[in-house]
């Protein structure tokens, strides 16, 4: 079977379908990482997007339980140049497309990903629709411009209700914005008693938890849509340490006065480096973000600037001294990705306890 991908500018592509059937409309995205596709179809900070894969071959090792960051797929659709129907993997169980048409997303190969990817790099991420039916081009065309980028979508990822992942350690409440599974692995491998409680909490429901720390996950949409956060993070600041990931970094330089602004193409793979001004160490990182904190906005909000990104120079994490916060705005869980970043979590640690002692924090 055939399938189209038209973009808003007018730009066609003809492929082959595979994955589920039908129609689908979201925000054309690139991702670089040349593995990791499972990790990206349940992460969902994806919520919305097509995410096109910028390496040539998906699907060569099949798709496992082990490998996914939420229990569903939130991908509005699948970009690839050649994807393998008959994976080749000891704990493959089952093959991408038999993974999507479960998950319900409708994929297209065979088409030039470079010029593709060039094309969002020059003029920047943008809608799109993939079909594997027969509707009029013209058609395609009016639908895809009557189509409007959801601004609701932290409500449709977080959790309906908190629960609790007991452990032995420290008490972490986690604002789930999205969480991907490796987050909550990364917490629970040094004993953290997890309390994961859905985005809209108060900071009152927080707090009746008797956290040690807060964690804010990542999440997918624009942090700008979210002032009831905002405000609730205001009230959380000073009283508790805060450890923010990604859309957790961007909501709380939003609550100390900062601004955010969307960039053309976005971060999205496994390969970009990160300097610690701390200790001049650079590290690679996971990332998956479109928008990012303006760096003038930082001025006179108390927010320190502490990583940077070697590509542009954006803003990848603060600290907040007097306050016991810090985030960042890369992927310290690592999933997927490298893992130079994990020591963030035991900075995290360290942080709580000696909020704890009533000392002064060090991050």
């Amino acid at each position: 079977m055939t399938a189209r991908l038209l973009l808003e500018d007018g730009t066609l592509f003809e492929g082959l379908h595979f994955g589920a059937s039908g129609e689908s409309f979201g925000e054309v995205v690139f991702n670089t990482g040349m593995t990791g596709y499972q990790e990206v179809l349940t992460d969902p900070s994806y919520y919305g997007q097509m995410v096109t894969m910028t390496y040539p071959l998906i699907g060569n090792y099949g798709c496992t339980i082990d490998d996914l960051e939420s229990t569903r797929s939130h991908v509005r659709g699948l970009i690839v140049r050649e994807y393998e129907p008959v994976p080749s993997h000891f704990k493959s169980e089952s093959s991408i497309h038999d993974f999507l048409v479960r998950e319900g997303v409708v994929a297209i190969a065979g088409i030039d990903t470079r010029q593709l990817t060039r094309i969002l790099r020059v003029h920047g991420t943008m809608r799109g629709v993939i079909t594997s039916l027969d509707t009029p081009l013209e058609e395609l065309k009016r639908k895809l411009l009557d189509y409007t980028l959801p601004t609701d979508q932290i409500a449709h990822v977080t959790t309906k209700a908190a629960y609790r992942l007991p452990g032995e350690g420290l008490r972490v409440v986690l604002l789930d914005f999205g969480v991907k599974m490796g987050v909550l692995r990364s917490l629970r491998a040094r004993g953290c008693d997890v309390v994961v409680m859905p985005a809209y909490s108060t900071a009152q429901e927080i707090m009746a938890w008797g956290p040690r720390g807060v964690m804010m996950s990542n999440g997918p949409g624009d942090p700008a849509d979210l002032p009831e956060i905002v405000d609730t993070l205001r009230e959380l600041i000073g009283r508790v340490p805060i450890f923010g990931i990604c859309m957790g970094h961007q909501l709380l330089c939003l609550a100390r006065g900062a601004q955010t602004e969307k960039l053309r193409f976005g971060h999205r793979g496994v390969n970009h480096p990160v300097k610690d001004l701390r200790t001049g160490r650079v590290y690679m990182t996971s990332q998956n973000h479109g928008y990012v904190v303006k760096e003038s906005s930082l001025q006179d909000t108390g927010l320190l600037l502490t990583h940077i990104n070697q590509n542009d120079g954006t803003v990848e994490g603060v600290w907040l001294k007097q306050e016991s916060a810090f985030s960042v705005q890369y992927h310290p869980e690592a999933r997927p990705g490298p893992d130079d970043s994990d020591a963030l979590f035991d900075e995290f640690i360290q942080l709580m306890e000696q909020f704890s002692r009533g000392g002064v924090a060090h991050v």
